[in-house]
């Protein structure tokens, strides 16, 4: 049976939460990617991991990924669609709310950076309600946007969508130095391709050790997460 709650007549998603699902959200953006990402690579890389969770776990389902986040720092490149702060909070809350009506467990995966202090607010809101929403954030080791990580995760997911031969080196400077920077004039202002890091010699090997990984570091939060539910 689909681990996608979209595929599902509403009375199978009904037994199933009354079987104790936890109803994994993708959050994710569309916003460039450099030159040779394509603009949902955050989006894909969050469906990625709960697709991995979900064959890790039977009690796992999928809700339709939230493509759109708060990327206002990569304004100024074509296509970037951004929803800002203010609107991702209230969006995150009311979603979690209406999904509340059906499961008790909401699982979200956010795999934008941009998107993390919206949805840490949303997440401390809706627990304070008492509602049972936890949010994981993908942390990785490695170039920060459109380098060479994010380069071989997408190369390991749709490699057909990836033009390395677009790809070009951005700004090496570290994250914390470029930080204040990037607040106070966007990611143009330091990079006018979009890239931090290099993406040359990704390879989707890499890519796919790497969701691996940060799966497996999922498996285990909702694990521990779960079992103390049950203490």
């Amino acid at each position: 049976m689909s681990a996608w709650v979209a595929d599902l007549p509403w009375p199978v998603v009904r037994e199933r939460a009354a079987a104790g699902a936890i109803l994994a959200v993708p959050l994710g953006s569309t916003e460039q990617h450099g030159p040779h990402l394509p603009l949902s690579t955050d989006t894909d890389v969050a469906v990625a991991l709960c697709r991995r969770l979900a064959a890790a776990r039977d009690d796992i389902l999928i809700a339709p990924p939230l493509p759109y986040g708060a990327s206002d720092e990569h304004a100024g490149f074509a296509g970037t669609l951004s929803i800002g702060q203010n609107v991702l909070e209230r969006l995150v809350t009311r979603l979690v709310r209406s999904a509340c009506e059906t499961f008790g467990r909401i699982l979200l995966v956010s795999a934008h950076g941009g998107n993390a202090e919206a949805v840490t607010r949303a997440v401390e809101r809706l627990r304070a309600e008492s509602r049972d929403v936890r949010v994981h954030m993908p942390r990785w080791e490695g170039e920060p946007h459109a380098g060479r990580t994010e380069t071989a995760m997408v190369l390991s997911l749709t490699p057909e969508r990836v033009s390395m031969a677009d790809a070009v080196t951005g700004d090496l400077r570290p994250i914390g130095e470029l930080m204040p920077l990037l607040r106070a004039g966007g990611l143009r202002s330091v990079s006018p391709s979009g890239v931090l890091g290099d993406p040359a010699g990704s390879t989707a090997a890499e890519g796919s050790l790497l969701l691996d990984a940060l799966a497996g570091r999922l498996i285990e939060e909702v694990a521990a997460w779960t079992a103390g539910s049950r203490s």
